[in-house]
C-alpha cells in the first residue's frame, strides 16, 4: 500500500520548490493530465499556463522570483478504493526583492483534486482561491482580474 498522504504532501511541495526557483515550466508540469483554475478564471492547460507564469511572474537577477511558498494545513482525503483524493490547503507567498524587507505578498487557499495512476499520485485539479493580497509590484508584472479586485 503507498503512502498516499505522503505522496500527495509531495506534490504540494513541489509545486511550491519549483515556483520558488523560478522553474515555471517545471510547475506547468506538475498540471500536464489536470486543470489549473485561479478565481473564477476558465481552467488552464499545461500549456497555457506556463504561458501565463512567464507574463505574469518577474524573475529577478538571480532567476527566481525571490519567494517562499509556504503550504500549510493540508487536509487530505484519500478514496484509495477509486485511486482518488482531495486537499484542501492554504497558501502564504513571502517575498523579499530589491530593496524591500520580508514581507507576506499574497496568501490563499488551493483547493485540489487527485488522482492515483499506475500506481503514482498526480494532480488531477488546482482550483487557486486569493484571500488576502499585499504589495505585488515585485512578484507580478500585471494583475489579473481575480486578484485585482481583492
Amino acid at each position: 500500500m503507498s503512502d498516499a498522504r505522503g505522496e500527495i504532501e509531495n506534490l504540494l511541495y513541489t509545486y511550491a520548490e519549483r515556483m520558488d526557483a523560478g522553474d515555471l515550466a517545471g510547475v506547468a508540469r506538475l498540471f500536464e493530465h489536470a486543470a489549473f483554475r485561479a478565481g473564477d478564471a476558465p481552467a488552464l492547460t499545461m500549456e497555457q499556463l506556463e504561458q501565463v507564469y512567464r507574463e505574469l511572474v518577474m524573475l529577478h537577477e538571480d532567476g527566481t522570483p525571490r519567494t517562499m511558498h509556504l503550504t500549510t494545513n493540508a487536509l487530505i482525503e484519500v478514496d484509495e478504493a477509486t485511486g482518488t483524493a482531495r486537499c484542501r490547503s492554504y497558501y502564504t507567498v513571502i517575498q523579499a526583492a530589491g530593496d524591500t524587507t520580508l514581507q507576506p505578498v499574497v496568501a490563499g487557499r488551493y483547493h485540489d483534486r487527485f488522482e492515483r495512476v499506475d500506481g503514482s499520485w498526480r494532480f488531477a485539479e488546482r482550483h487557486v482561491h486569493v484571500d488576502l493580497v499585499g504589495d505585488l509590484s515585485r512578484h507580478l508584472r500585471t494583475i489579473p482580474p481575480q486578484i485585482r479586485k481583492r
